[in-house]
């Protein structure tokens, strides 16, 4: 773990927040020797952070022993270039348990997921990672979908509670989030000219993220997670430079050739979030395994249809395709 801040490191990302998919093997064992060629190869391609063992990482079907394995290959193939954060979730007990094989693994931070199954009130989704947060040394940063979504009010109180630094937005309520920013720059943090500037973090955790993203960014939201730097980082690289520069022809073009075909691709099977994500990876030559159930593959034609919108994304970097 580095001694620098997770927040500062993370406030102005130099490329995409790379979500590397778990490697298996044939007989479905994690492979971290192909683990680490992955990690290694996003690292070299330009990304900013590793989020080692997350939603596109198939955190759900890890045992605590291939987690906390993965979590340390990932730490030692960034070798603190960039920084490394995990997954943590189930029940308070267990998200704490993974926390902790974390820290001893050597990430800089966590992403806390979702708890499992119950739907909770905001106060004891409040205790789930207030504790969480308590476990470890580790900044925190919180994941909002599904069963835990916050009021207001209650992203103020995460923003207030030591080690949290951050929150993930994986619901896509702009207006939500607007009086989220809005809340915890006022009542948290005494005032800031916009979202981040009091330190507390906001991601756009949306599946493909970049296709919602121009939209976040109008709310203050710049940093996001990116699948599609899994198995396409050229493309990732792109759309992440077209935003910071402010190219919105270039971003418009990515959007409309590449990104729109795999959305709409991707909403054509369940789980594809992450199996579509991991089959593009296979595609592009390093041979990751498939996805561990309950997840299932892509079928054959949808795996024509990736390799397709995979090409024609290419082709629009090299000015071929419509502009």
């Amino acid at each position: 773990m580095t001694s620098a801040p997770l927040a500062a490191r993370l406030t102005t990302p130099s490329g995409p927040l790379f979500f590397p998919v778990t490697a298996y093997g044939p007989g479905g064992e994690v492979d971290l020797d192909v683990y680490r060629t992955h990690v290694r190869r996003g690292i070299e391609a330009g990304a900013a952070a590793v989020f080692a063992c997350c939603g596109t990482g198939e955190f759900h079907a890890l045992t605590p022993e291939e987690f906390q394995a993965c979590v340390r290959a990932a730490v030692e193939e960034t070798e603190g270039r960039v920084p490394v954060l995990a997954g943590a979730g189930y029940g308070t007990a267990l998200a704490v348990r993974y926390a902790r094989l974390a820290e001893e693994a050597g990430a800089d931070g966590l992403l806390a997921m979702p708890p499992y199954l119950v739907i909770a009130g905001q106060e004891g989704l409040l205790r789930h990672y207030r504790e969480v947060a308590a476990a470890t040394s580790l900044p925190v940063i919180v994941y909002q979908r599904d069963n835990a979504v916050f009021t207001p009010e209650s992203v103020v109180e995460l923003a207030r509670t030591d080690g949290i630094v951050g929150l993930k937005d994986g619901l896509g309520d702009l207006d939500l989030m607007q009086r989220v920013v809005s809340a915890v720059r006022t009542e948290a943090s005494g005032g800031g000219e916009g979202p981040g500037d009091d330190g507390f973090l906001y991601f756009n955790g949306l599946p493909t993220a970049e296709q919602t993203q121009l939209a976040y960014r109008a709310l203050g939201v710049t940093l996001y997670s990116s699948a599609v730097f899994c198995f396409a980082p050229e493309i990732a690289l792109a759309f992440h430079r077209a935003l910071r520069s402010g190219d919105d022809a270039v971003a418009h073009r990515l959007l409309d050739g590449f990104y729109r075909p795999f959305v709409e691709l991707r909403a054509q099977g369940r789980g594809y979030a992450v199996a579509l994500v991991k089959a593009g990876v296979r595609l592009r030559g390093l041979d990751v395994g498939e996805v561990r159930p309950p997840l299932q593959e892509p079928t054959e034609d949808h795996l024509k249809q990736l390799a397709q919108v995979i090409e024609r994304g290419h082709a629009l970097l090299d000015g071929e395709g419509p502009k």
